[in-house]
Protein backbone atom coordinates (compact mmCIF):
# COMPACT_ATOMS: atom_id res chain seq x y z
CA UNK A 1 0.00 0.00 0.00
CA UNK A 2 3.01 2.21 0.74
CA UNK A 3 4.58 1.47 -2.92
CA UNK A 4 1.11 2.62 -4.35
CA UNK A 5 0.69 5.81 -2.50
CA UNK A 6 4.60 6.72 -3.27
CA UNK A 7 3.69 5.53 -6.80
CA UNK A 8 0.84 7.52 -7.07
CA UNK A 9 2.78 10.61 -5.44
CA UNK A 10 5.45 10.36 -7.80
CA UNK A 11 2.66 10.47 -11.17
CA UNK A 12 0.74 13.56 -10.00
CA UNK A 13 4.24 15.23 -9.44
CA UNK A 14 5.47 14.33 -13.14
CA UNK A 15 2.59 14.89 -14.59
CA UNK A 16 2.26 18.32 -13.16
CA UNK A 17 5.60 19.23 -13.42
CA UNK A 18 5.26 18.36 -17.19
CA UNK A 19 2.02 20.33 -17.58
CA UNK A 20 4.27 23.33 -16.31
CA UNK A 21 6.84 23.02 -18.07
CA UNK A 22 4.45 22.95 -21.80
CA UNK A 23 3.05 25.96 -20.15
CA UNK A 24 6.25 27.83 -19.73
CA UNK A 25 7.10 26.47 -23.03
CA UNK A 26 4.39 28.17 -24.63
CA UNK A 27 5.20 31.17 -22.76
CA UNK A 28 8.31 31.72 -24.68
CA UNK A 29 10.05 29.64 -21.41
CA UNK A 30 9.78 33.04 -19.18
CA UNK A 31 6.83 34.46 -16.78
CA UNK A 32 4.33 35.98 -17.55
CA UNK A 33 4.44 40.26 -17.44
CA UNK A 34 1.96 41.87 -15.51
CA UNK A 35 1.70 45.72 -14.82
CA UNK A 36 2.20 47.38 -11.64
CA UNK A 37 -1.48 48.09 -10.65
CA UNK A 38 -2.70 44.38 -11.36
CA UNK A 39 0.05 43.61 -8.32
CA UNK A 40 1.39 46.58 -6.45
CA UNK A 41 3.15 45.36 -3.43
CA UNK A 42 5.27 43.13 -5.91
CA UNK A 43 6.54 46.28 -7.61
CA UNK A 44 7.07 48.34 -4.07
CA UNK A 45 10.69 48.62 -3.70
CA UNK A 46 10.79 48.31 -0.27
CA UNK A 47 11.32 44.77 0.83
CA UNK A 48 9.31 45.17 4.10
CA UNK A 49 6.31 46.45 2.39
CA UNK A 50 6.67 43.50 -0.17
CA UNK A 51 7.08 41.14 3.00
CA UNK A 52 4.42 42.32 5.69
CA UNK A 53 1.97 42.66 2.47
CA UNK A 54 2.59 39.10 1.03
CA UNK A 55 1.79 37.70 4.92
CA UNK A 56 -1.06 39.65 5.23
CA UNK A 57 -2.90 38.71 2.15
CA UNK A 58 -3.78 35.07 3.18
CA UNK A 59 -5.31 36.46 6.23
CA UNK A 60 -7.18 38.61 4.09
CA UNK A 61 -8.15 35.72 2.33
CA UNK A 62 -9.06 33.66 4.68
CA UNK A 63 -11.43 36.50 6.53
CA UNK A 64 -13.02 36.11 2.93
CA UNK A 65 -14.00 32.66 3.77
CA UNK A 66 -15.24 33.26 6.98
CA UNK A 67 -16.98 36.64 6.63
CA UNK A 68 -17.73 36.75 2.82
CA UNK A 69 -19.33 40.46 3.45
CA UNK A 70 -17.43 42.26 0.90
CA UNK A 71 -16.63 40.99 -2.41
CA UNK A 72 -15.68 42.77 -5.85
CA UNK A 73 -14.58 40.99 -9.49
CA UNK A 74 -11.39 43.03 -9.30
CA UNK A 75 -9.12 43.29 -5.93
CA UNK A 76 -5.74 45.40 -8.20
CA UNK A 77 -4.25 48.59 -7.58
CA UNK A 78 -5.30 50.44 -4.39
CA UNK A 79 -8.15 47.90 -3.09
CA UNK A 80 -5.77 46.36 -0.31
CA UNK A 81 -3.87 49.13 0.80
CA UNK A 82 0.31 48.50 1.08
CA UNK A 83 1.24 47.28 4.76
CA UNK A 84 4.51 49.74 5.19
CA UNK A 85 5.40 49.52 8.86
CA UNK A 86 5.20 47.31 11.66
CA UNK A 87 2.97 49.48 13.24
CA UNK A 88 0.15 49.21 10.93
CA UNK A 89 -2.49 47.62 12.80
CA UNK A 90 -3.47 44.45 10.55
CA UNK A 91 -0.13 43.03 11.20
CA UNK A 92 -1.60 41.90 14.64
CA UNK A 93 -4.43 39.59 12.12
CA UNK A 94 -1.26 38.31 10.52
CA UNK A 95 0.21 37.41 13.62
CA UNK A 96 -3.55 35.93 15.52
CA UNK A 97 -3.35 34.24 11.69
CA UNK A 98 -0.50 31.96 11.42
CA UNK A 99 -0.34 31.18 14.96
CA UNK A 100 -3.77 29.72 14.83
CA UNK A 101 -2.62 27.85 12.03
CA UNK A 102 0.22 26.46 13.24
CA UNK A 103 -1.47 25.34 16.34
CA UNK A 104 -4.34 23.48 14.19
CA UNK A 105 -1.02 22.00 12.34
CA UNK A 106 0.17 20.63 15.60
CA UNK A 107 -2.75 19.36 17.49
CA UNK A 108 -3.70 17.18 14.12
CA UNK A 109 -0.34 16.19 13.79
CA UNK A 110 0.10 15.44 17.55
CA UNK A 111 -3.07 13.36 17.63
CA UNK A 112 -2.62 11.90 14.07
CA UNK A 113 0.51 10.51 15.52
CA UNK A 114 -0.64 9.05 18.68
CA UNK A 115 -3.27 6.57 17.22
CA UNK A 116 -2.10 3.06 17.14
CA UNK A 117 -3.46 -0.22 16.04
CA UNK A 118 -4.90 -2.57 18.68
CA UNK A 119 -6.96 -5.84 17.97
CA UNK A 120 -8.31 -4.41 15.17
CA UNK A 121 -9.50 -1.32 16.60
CA UNK A 122 -8.51 2.23 16.44
CA UNK A 123 -6.95 3.48 20.39
CA UNK A 124 -6.94 7.09 20.51
CA UNK A 125 -5.70 8.16 23.80
CA UNK A 126 -6.41 5.23 25.10
CA UNK A 127 -9.90 5.25 24.16
CA UNK A 128 -11.39 2.37 21.82
CA UNK A 129 -13.21 3.87 18.85
CA UNK A 130 -14.61 1.15 16.38
CA UNK A 131 -15.70 3.43 13.45
CA UNK A 132 -12.29 5.00 13.64
CA UNK A 133 -13.15 8.13 15.44
CA UNK A 134 -11.21 9.79 17.97
CA UNK A 135 -13.37 9.71 21.29
CA UNK A 136 -13.71 13.88 22.41
CA UNK A 137 -14.83 12.76 26.01
CA UNK A 138 -15.91 9.82 28.15
CA UNK A 139 -19.34 9.52 27.48
CA UNK A 140 -18.95 9.60 24.24
CA UNK A 141 -16.50 6.98 24.29
CA UNK A 142 -19.03 4.86 26.36
CA UNK A 143 -21.78 5.70 23.56
CA UNK A 144 -19.49 4.28 20.42
CA UNK A 145 -18.56 0.92 22.47
CA UNK A 146 -22.45 0.58 23.12
CA UNK A 147 -22.75 1.01 19.25
CA UNK A 148 -20.46 -0.98 18.08
CA UNK A 149 -21.21 -3.95 20.67
CA UNK A 150 -25.32 -3.72 19.07
CA UNK A 151 -23.45 -3.21 15.40
CA UNK A 152 -21.03 -6.37 16.27
CA UNK A 153 -24.33 -9.01 17.32
CA UNK A 154 -26.27 -7.24 14.28
CA UNK A 155 -23.48 -8.38 11.66
CA UNK A 156 -22.46 -11.36 12.82
CA UNK A 157 -22.46 -12.77 9.56
CA UNK A 158 -20.29 -9.98 7.75
CA UNK A 159 -16.62 -10.56 7.01
CA UNK A 160 -14.03 -8.99 8.61
CA UNK A 161 -12.75 -7.59 5.44
CA UNK A 162 -16.57 -5.50 4.82
CA UNK A 163 -16.47 -4.12 8.41
CA UNK A 164 -13.22 -2.74 8.11
CA UNK A 165 -14.49 -0.77 4.77
CA UNK A 166 -16.92 0.83 6.82
CA UNK A 167 -14.26 2.11 9.00
CA UNK A 168 -14.29 6.14 8.73
CA UNK A 169 -11.25 8.44 9.03
CA UNK A 170 -9.97 9.62 12.24
CA UNK A 171 -10.98 13.46 13.07
CA UNK A 172 -7.08 14.54 12.98
CA UNK A 173 -6.94 12.68 9.68
CA UNK A 174 -9.87 15.13 8.48
CA UNK A 175 -8.55 18.07 9.77
CA UNK A 176 -5.08 17.12 7.97
CA UNK A 177 -7.14 16.50 4.70
CA UNK A 178 -8.93 19.90 5.13
CA UNK A 179 -5.52 21.61 5.99
CA UNK A 180 -4.07 20.26 2.87
CA UNK A 181 -7.26 21.29 0.48
CA UNK A 182 -6.99 24.78 2.39
CA UNK A 183 -3.56 24.97 1.68
CA UNK A 184 -1.64 23.62 -0.79
CA UNK A 185 -4.24 25.14 -3.65
CA UNK A 186 -3.85 28.46 -2.49
CA UNK A 187 -0.13 27.82 -1.90
CA UNK A 188 1.11 29.02 -5.74
CA UNK A 189 -1.17 32.41 -5.31
CA UNK A 190 1.01 33.27 -2.39
CA UNK A 191 3.83 34.99 -4.35
CA UNK A 192 6.03 32.73 -2.82
CA UNK A 193 7.55 31.22 -5.47
CA UNK A 194 6.76 33.40 -7.88
CA UNK A 195 4.65 37.20 -8.51
CA UNK A 196 1.35 36.87 -9.56
CA UNK A 197 -0.76 39.03 -11.73
CA UNK A 198 -3.40 40.40 -8.87
CA UNK A 199 -3.61 41.20 -5.11
CA UNK A 200 -6.61 38.86 -4.07
CA UNK A 201 -8.87 37.10 -6.81
CA UNK A 202 -11.91 35.02 -5.32
CA UNK A 203 -11.41 32.19 -8.00
CA UNK A 204 -8.47 30.95 -5.93
CA UNK A 205 -10.76 30.15 -2.79
CA UNK A 206 -12.86 27.96 -4.77
CA UNK A 207 -10.56 24.34 -4.15
CA UNK A 208 -9.67 25.95 -0.89
CA UNK A 209 -13.28 26.56 0.30
CA UNK A 210 -13.64 22.94 0.17
CA UNK A 211 -10.99 22.88 3.00
CA UNK A 212 -12.43 25.28 4.64
CA UNK A 213 -15.96 23.98 5.03
CA UNK A 214 -14.66 20.63 6.37
CA UNK A 215 -13.54 21.78 8.71
CA UNK A 216 -15.73 23.99 9.85
CA UNK A 217 -17.69 20.82 9.72
CA UNK A 218 -15.26 19.09 12.15
CA UNK A 219 -14.67 22.05 14.47
CA UNK A 220 -19.01 22.04 14.90
CA UNK A 221 -19.32 18.22 15.74
CA UNK A 222 -16.48 18.98 18.35
CA UNK A 223 -18.21 21.02 19.69
CA UNK A 224 -21.74 19.38 19.45
CA UNK A 225 -19.94 16.03 21.18
CA UNK A 226 -18.32 17.68 24.04
CA UNK A 227 -21.67 19.71 24.75
CA UNK A 228 -22.93 18.06 27.88
CA UNK A 229 -26.62 19.72 28.10
CA UNK A 230 -28.96 19.41 25.28
CA UNK A 231 -29.63 23.33 25.21
CA UNK A 232 -25.89 23.67 24.05
CA UNK A 233 -26.27 21.12 22.04
CA UNK A 234 -29.92 22.27 20.50
CA UNK A 235 -28.19 26.12 20.72
CA UNK A 236 -25.00 25.05 18.30
CA UNK A 237 -27.26 22.88 15.89
CA UNK A 238 -29.36 26.58 15.68
CA UNK A 239 -26.75 28.52 15.02
CA UNK A 240 -25.12 26.17 12.33
CA UNK A 241 -28.33 26.07 10.78
CA UNK A 242 -29.07 29.40 10.95
CA UNK A 243 -25.20 29.93 9.47
CA UNK A 244 -25.86 27.69 6.12
CA UNK A 245 -29.25 30.12 6.04
CA UNK A 246 -27.49 33.24 6.21
CA UNK A 247 -24.37 31.82 3.45
CA UNK A 248 -27.11 30.80 1.44
CA UNK A 249 -29.30 33.99 1.51
CA UNK A 250 -25.62 35.97 0.20
CA UNK A 251 -25.15 33.74 -2.04
CA UNK A 252 -28.49 34.27 -4.20
CA UNK A 253 -27.37 38.43 -3.15
CA UNK A 254 -24.17 38.34 -4.54
CA UNK A 255 -25.96 36.05 -7.62
CA UNK A 256 -27.70 39.07 -8.71
CA UNK A 257 -25.01 41.45 -8.87
CA UNK A 258 -23.95 38.85 -11.66
CA UNK A 259 -26.74 38.46 -13.70
CA UNK A 260 -24.96 40.95 -15.96
CA UNK A 261 -22.36 43.28 -16.24
CA UNK A 262 -23.79 46.21 -15.26
CA UNK A 263 -24.29 45.16 -11.99
CA UNK A 264 -21.36 42.91 -11.54
CA UNK A 265 -19.23 46.30 -12.32
CA UNK A 266 -21.36 48.61 -9.91
CA UNK A 267 -21.07 46.36 -7.04
CA UNK A 268 -17.13 46.72 -6.87
CA UNK A 269 -17.19 50.77 -6.90
CA UNK A 270 -16.43 50.35 -2.98
CA UNK A 271 -13.40 47.69 -3.36
CA UNK A 272 -12.15 49.06 -6.76
CA UNK A 273 -13.20 52.22 -8.19
CA UNK A 274 -11.09 52.87 -10.75
CA UNK A 275 -11.03 49.65 -12.35
CA UNK A 276 -15.10 49.20 -11.60
CA UNK A 277 -16.03 52.50 -12.84
CA UNK A 278 -14.13 52.03 -15.89
CA UNK A 279 -15.55 48.93 -16.81
CA UNK A 280 -18.74 50.49 -15.91
CA UNK A 281 -18.03 53.26 -18.47
CA UNK A 282 -17.15 50.38 -20.90
CA UNK A 283 -20.40 48.75 -20.21
CA UNK A 284 -22.51 52.01 -20.93
CA UNK A 285 -20.61 52.98 -23.87
CA UNK A 286 -21.39 49.63 -25.65
CA UNK A 287 -25.49 50.44 -24.41
CA UNK A 288 -25.16 54.33 -26.16
CA UNK A 289 -25.44 55.93 -22.93
CA UNK A 290 -22.57 57.95 -24.38
CA UNK A 291 -22.49 61.14 -21.16
CA UNK A 292 -23.25 58.18 -18.48
CA UNK A 293 -20.12 56.16 -19.94
CA UNK A 294 -18.47 59.74 -20.04
CA UNK A 295 -18.75 60.33 -16.58
CA UNK A 296 -17.89 56.57 -15.55
CA UNK A 297 -14.45 57.13 -17.18
CA UNK A 298 -13.90 60.74 -15.83
CA UNK A 299 -14.98 59.12 -12.27
CA UNK A 300 -12.28 56.06 -12.58
CA UNK A 301 -9.77 58.74 -13.51
CA UNK A 302 -10.84 60.93 -10.38
CA UNK A 303 -9.67 57.81 -8.19
CA UNK A 304 -6.53 56.79 -10.21
CA UNK A 305 -5.39 59.86 -12.64
CA UNK A 306 -2.39 57.43 -14.91
CA UNK A 307 -4.73 55.06 -16.36
CA UNK A 308 -3.56 54.52 -20.06
CA UNK A 309 -6.07 52.51 -21.12
CA UNK A 310 -8.94 54.75 -19.66
CA UNK A 311 -7.67 57.81 -20.97
CA UNK A 312 -7.40 56.41 -23.94
CA UNK A 313 -11.02 55.18 -23.72
CA UNK A 314 -12.07 58.44 -22.34
CA UNK A 315 -10.23 59.88 -25.93
CA UNK A 316 -11.97 57.54 -27.95
CA UNK A 317 -15.15 58.02 -27.00
CA UNK A 318 -14.62 61.54 -27.39
CA UNK A 319 -13.02 61.00 -31.36
CA UNK A 320 -16.77 58.92 -31.81
CA UNK A 321 -18.68 62.09 -30.99
CA UNK A 322 -16.48 64.57 -33.03
CA UNK A 323 -15.10 65.80 -30.41
CA UNK A 324 -11.43 65.81 -31.88
CA UNK A 325 -9.56 68.24 -29.72
CA UNK A 326 -10.56 66.96 -26.27
CA UNK A 327 -9.73 63.34 -27.92
CA UNK A 328 -6.09 64.54 -29.06
CA UNK A 329 -6.02 66.13 -24.99
CA UNK A 330 -6.55 62.34 -23.56
CA UNK A 331 -4.78 60.48 -26.30
CA UNK A 332 -1.36 62.65 -25.80
CA UNK A 333 -1.78 61.90 -21.35
CA UNK A 334 -2.39 58.11 -22.63
CA UNK A 335 0.94 58.17 -24.65
CA UNK A 336 1.99 60.25 -21.80
CA UNK A 337 1.22 57.37 -19.26
CA UNK A 338 2.46 54.40 -21.50
CA UNK A 339 4.50 55.20 -24.04
CA UNK A 340 4.29 51.88 -25.87
CA UNK A 341 0.55 52.47 -26.03
CA UNK A 342 0.32 52.00 -30.22
CA UNK A 343 -3.35 52.62 -30.75
CA UNK A 344 -3.30 55.99 -28.88
CA UNK A 345 -0.62 56.80 -31.75
CA UNK A 346 -2.47 55.50 -34.40
CA UNK A 347 -5.87 57.46 -33.52
CA UNK A 348 -3.99 60.57 -33.12
CA UNK A 349 -2.39 60.20 -36.05
CA UNK A 350 -5.90 59.46 -37.69
CA UNK A 351 -7.45 63.13 -36.40
CA UNK A 352 -4.28 65.17 -37.19
CA UNK A 353 -4.75 63.54 -40.89
CA UNK A 354 -8.20 64.32 -40.70
CA UNK A 355 -7.66 68.10 -39.58
CA UNK A 356 -5.12 68.44 -42.71
CA UNK A 357 -1.83 68.90 -39.99
CA UNK A 358 -0.33 66.28 -42.50
CA UNK A 359 3.35 66.79 -40.92
CA UNK A 360 1.99 65.81 -37.45
CA UNK A 361 0.39 63.00 -38.59
CA UNK A 362 3.61 61.78 -40.57
CA UNK A 363 5.49 61.81 -37.12
CA UNK A 364 2.57 60.57 -35.44
CA UNK A 365 2.47 57.41 -37.35
CA UNK A 366 6.36 56.98 -37.51
CA UNK A 367 6.83 56.86 -33.92
CA UNK A 368 4.32 54.81 -33.64
CA UNK A 369 6.17 52.16 -36.15
CA UNK A 370 9.31 52.48 -34.35
CA UNK A 371 7.97 51.53 -30.74
CA UNK A 372 10.06 48.45 -29.85
CA UNK A 373 7.70 44.84 -29.59
CA UNK A 374 9.16 44.35 -25.92
CA UNK A 375 7.15 44.38 -22.30
CA UNK A 376 3.55 44.98 -23.77
CA UNK A 377 0.50 44.68 -22.44
CA UNK A 378 -0.96 43.05 -25.50
CA UNK A 379 1.31 42.39 -28.06
CA UNK A 380 -1.38 40.93 -30.40
CA UNK A 381 -3.08 44.26 -30.11
CA UNK A 382 0.05 46.13 -30.74
CA UNK A 383 1.20 44.54 -33.59
CA UNK A 384 -2.40 45.29 -35.26
CA UNK A 385 -2.27 49.30 -34.36
CA UNK A 386 1.29 49.25 -35.79
CA UNK A 387 0.21 47.52 -39.07
CA UNK A 388 -2.67 50.33 -39.28
CA UNK A 389 -0.29 53.04 -38.96
CA UNK A 390 1.86 52.01 -41.28
CA UNK A 391 -1.53 51.51 -42.99
CA UNK A 392 -2.65 54.67 -42.93
CA UNK A 393 1.27 56.21 -43.74
CA UNK A 394 1.15 54.97 -46.42
CA UNK A 395 -2.30 55.87 -47.49
CA UNK A 396 -1.41 59.38 -46.31
CA UNK A 397 1.74 59.62 -48.75
CA UNK A 398 -0.87 58.24 -51.33
CA UNK A 399 -3.44 60.95 -51.20
CA UNK A 400 -0.34 63.46 -51.25
CA UNK A 401 0.84 61.61 -54.93
CA UNK A 402 4.50 60.73 -52.78
CA UNK A 403 3.96 56.55 -53.66
CA UNK A 404 8.42 56.78 -53.83
CA UNK A 405 8.28 58.39 -50.12
CA UNK A 406 5.81 55.99 -49.18
CA UNK A 407 7.92 53.04 -49.87
CA UNK A 408 10.89 54.52 -48.88
CA UNK A 409 9.43 55.12 -45.42
CA UNK A 410 8.11 51.14 -45.35
CA UNK A 411 11.84 50.22 -46.08
CA UNK A 412 13.00 52.34 -43.62
CA UNK A 413 11.39 50.81 -40.83
CA UNK A 414 11.93 47.38 -41.99
CA UNK A 415 15.36 47.72 -42.56
CA UNK A 416 15.47 45.90 -45.71
CA UNK A 417 17.27 46.81 -49.01
CA UNK A 418 14.79 44.92 -51.30
CA UNK A 419 12.10 46.28 -53.61
CA UNK A 420 9.58 48.01 -51.80
CA UNK A 421 6.82 45.42 -53.02
CA UNK A 422 8.42 42.95 -50.90
CA UNK A 423 8.18 44.87 -47.84
CA UNK A 424 4.37 45.14 -48.33
CA UNK A 425 4.31 41.10 -48.24
CA UNK A 426 6.66 41.00 -45.60
CA UNK A 427 4.28 43.29 -43.45
CA UNK A 428 1.42 40.97 -44.52
CA UNK A 429 3.35 37.95 -43.24
CA UNK A 430 4.06 39.22 -40.38
CA UNK A 431 1.03 40.73 -39.35
CA UNK A 432 -0.99 39.21 -36.49
CA UNK A 433 -3.49 36.12 -37.19
CA UNK A 434 -6.34 38.26 -35.51
CA UNK A 435 -5.25 41.49 -37.88
CA UNK A 436 -8.40 41.87 -40.80
CA UNK A 437 -6.24 41.76 -43.42
CA UNK A 438 -8.58 43.06 -46.33
CA UNK A 439 -7.54 46.59 -45.96
CA UNK A 440 -3.84 45.68 -46.47
CA UNK A 441 -4.25 43.52 -49.67
CA UNK A 442 -6.41 46.32 -51.41
CA UNK A 443 -3.22 48.96 -50.49
CA UNK A 444 -0.96 46.06 -52.25
CA UNK A 445 -3.39 46.36 -54.94
CA UNK A 446 -3.50 50.19 -55.24
CA UNK A 447 0.19 50.03 -55.11
CA UNK A 448 0.51 47.96 -58.14
CA UNK A 449 -2.33 50.21 -60.08
CA UNK A 450 -0.03 53.20 -59.42
CA UNK A 451 2.97 50.84 -61.27
CA UNK A 452 0.36 49.94 -64.32
CA UNK A 453 0.89 46.35 -62.88
CA UNK A 454 -2.84 45.38 -63.30
CA UNK A 455 -2.76 41.52 -62.89
CA UNK A 456 -1.25 41.82 -59.62
CA UNK A 457 -3.25 44.70 -59.36
CA UNK A 458 -6.43 41.91 -59.61
CA UNK A 459 -4.91 39.19 -57.70
CA UNK A 460 -5.03 41.77 -54.70
CA UNK A 461 -7.95 43.15 -55.07
CA UNK A 462 -9.47 39.23 -55.50
CA UNK A 463 -7.84 38.36 -51.91
CA UNK A 464 -9.40 41.41 -50.45
CA UNK A 465 -13.01 40.53 -51.61
CA UNK A 466 -12.15 36.77 -50.62
CA UNK A 467 -10.88 37.86 -46.89
CA UNK A 468 -14.27 39.67 -46.40
CA UNK A 469 -16.60 39.77 -49.21
CA UNK A 470 -18.49 42.94 -48.00
CA UNK A 471 -15.22 45.30 -47.87
CA UNK A 472 -16.68 48.34 -49.57
CA UNK A 473 -13.53 49.65 -50.97
CA UNK A 474 -12.18 46.28 -52.33
CA UNK A 475 -15.09 47.12 -54.55
CA UNK A 476 -14.93 50.18 -56.02
CA UNK A 477 -10.98 49.66 -56.62
CA UNK A 478 -11.81 46.57 -57.97
CA UNK A 479 -14.57 48.26 -60.19
CA UNK A 480 -12.21 50.70 -61.35
CA UNK A 481 -9.97 48.46 -62.36
CA UNK A 482 -12.16 46.40 -64.60
CA UNK A 483 -13.24 49.55 -65.97
CA UNK A 484 -9.96 50.14 -67.30
CA UNK A 485 -9.45 46.76 -68.36
CA UNK A 486 -12.61 47.02 -70.42
CA UNK A 487 -14.71 44.90 -68.82
CA UNK A 488 -17.96 47.34 -68.00
CA UNK A 489 -20.30 45.65 -67.28
CA UNK A 490 -18.86 43.91 -65.00
CA UNK A 491 -17.21 47.04 -63.25
CA UNK A 492 -20.42 48.61 -62.98
CA UNK A 493 -21.65 45.46 -60.93
CA UNK A 494 -19.21 46.23 -58.36
CA UNK A 495 -20.03 49.53 -58.10
CA UNK A 496 -23.48 48.96 -58.05
CA UNK A 497 -22.90 45.71 -55.49
CA UNK A 498 -20.51 48.39 -52.98
CA UNK A 499 -24.04 51.32 -52.74
CA UNK A 500 -25.94 47.98 -52.07
CA UNK A 501 -23.51 47.15 -49.57
CA UNK A 502 -23.98 50.57 -47.52
CA UNK A 503 -26.28 52.88 -49.21
CA UNK A 504 -25.43 55.61 -47.02
CA UNK A 505 -21.88 56.14 -47.81
CA UNK A 506 -21.32 58.69 -50.13
CA UNK A 507 -18.27 57.94 -51.37
CA UNK A 508 -19.76 54.77 -53.37
CA UNK A 509 -22.26 56.65 -55.59
CA UNK A 510 -19.46 59.23 -56.30
CA UNK A 511 -17.07 56.45 -57.69
CA UNK A 512 -20.30 54.64 -59.49
CA UNK A 513 -20.67 58.47 -60.91
CA UNK A 514 -17.79 59.22 -62.17
CA UNK A 515 -17.64 55.82 -63.70
CA UNK A 516 -20.82 56.84 -65.81
CA UNK A 517 -19.32 59.64 -66.84
CA UNK A 518 -16.43 58.19 -68.00
CA UNK A 519 -18.85 56.06 -70.08
CA UNK A 520 -20.76 59.73 -70.92
CA UNK A 521 -24.09 58.46 -69.24
CA UNK A 522 -23.93 62.70 -68.09
CA UNK A 523 -27.42 62.54 -66.67
CA UNK A 524 -27.12 58.96 -64.45
CA UNK A 525 -23.70 60.42 -63.18
CA UNK A 526 -25.26 63.90 -62.13
CA UNK A 527 -27.99 62.02 -60.77
CA UNK A 528 -25.60 59.85 -58.34
CA UNK A 529 -23.06 63.32 -57.63
CA UNK A 530 -25.90 64.93 -56.21
CA UNK A 531 -26.87 61.79 -54.20
CA UNK A 532 -23.22 61.84 -52.83
CA UNK A 533 -23.05 65.37 -52.14
CA UNK A 534 -26.44 64.98 -50.30
CA UNK A 535 -25.21 62.14 -48.05
CA UNK A 536 -21.67 63.52 -47.36
CA UNK A 537 -21.98 67.14 -47.28
CA UNK A 538 -19.60 67.90 -44.99
CA UNK A 539 -16.95 66.02 -46.78
CA UNK A 540 -14.91 68.11 -49.51
CA UNK A 541 -13.26 65.78 -52.03
CA UNK A 542 -17.47 64.59 -52.15
CA UNK A 543 -19.05 67.96 -52.74
CA UNK A 544 -16.04 68.85 -54.81
CA UNK A 545 -16.02 66.36 -57.52
CA UNK A 546 -20.08 66.44 -57.32
CA UNK A 547 -19.76 69.79 -58.52
CA UNK A 548 -17.30 68.67 -60.98
CA UNK A 549 -19.95 66.12 -62.43
CA UNK A 550 -22.59 67.81 -62.51
CA UNK A 551 -20.75 70.89 -64.46
CA UNK A 552 -20.04 68.05 -66.92
CA UNK A 553 -23.67 67.38 -67.37
CA UNK A 554 -24.03 70.94 -68.55
CA UNK A 555 -26.25 71.38 -65.02
CA UNK A 556 -24.65 75.18 -63.73
CA UNK A 557 -27.05 76.08 -61.66
CA UNK A 558 -26.26 72.91 -59.35
CA UNK A 559 -23.06 72.87 -60.41
CA UNK A 560 -22.54 76.05 -58.91
CA UNK A 561 -24.55 75.29 -55.44
CA UNK A 562 -22.14 72.86 -54.84
CA UNK A 563 -19.14 74.37 -55.92
CA UNK A 564 -19.93 77.48 -53.56
CA UNK A 565 -20.41 74.71 -50.96
CA UNK A 566 -16.91 73.14 -51.47
CA UNK A 567 -15.27 76.38 -51.39
CA UNK A 568 -17.04 76.67 -47.87
CA UNK A 569 -15.65 74.03 -46.50
CA UNK A 570 -12.19 74.95 -47.38
CA UNK A 571 -12.21 79.07 -47.86
CA UNK A 572 -8.07 79.30 -47.75
CA UNK A 573 -7.02 77.38 -50.64
CA UNK A 574 -7.28 79.41 -53.73
CA UNK A 575 -7.27 76.47 -56.61
CA UNK A 576 -10.90 75.61 -54.95
CA UNK A 577 -11.96 79.10 -55.16
CA UNK A 578 -10.98 79.39 -59.34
Amino acid sequence: RKNLTFFSIGLLTSWGTALLGVRLYWMGNKPPSFSNSDNPAADSDSFLTRTLTFFYLPTKNLWLLLCPDTLSFDWSMDAVPLLKAVSDWRNLHTVAFYAGLLLLTYSSLKGSSSERECNGKTVMNGKQNANGHSCHSEMECKTLEVKSSFASKEENGIKKHEMQKLQLPSTENIVILSLSLLIVPFVPATNLFFYVGFVIAERVLYVPSMGFCLLVTVGVRALYVKAQKRFVKNLIFCSTAALIVFYGLKTVVRNGDWQNEEMLYRSGIKVNPAKAWGNLGNVLKSQGKISEAESAYRNALYYRSNMADMLYNLGLLLQENSRFSEALHYYKLAIGSRPTLASAYLNTGIILMNQGKTEEARRTFLKCSEIPDENLKDPHAHKSSVTSCLYNLGKLFHEQGHYEARLQICLQYYDKTFDALMVYKEAIQKMPRQFAPQSLYNMMGEAYMRMSRLPEAERWYVESLRSKSDHIPAHLTYGKLLALTGRKSEAEKYFVKAIQLDPTKGNCYMHYGQFLLEESRLIEAAEMAKKAAELDNTEFDVVFNAAHMLRQASLNEEAEKYYEMAAGLRPNVSTFLM
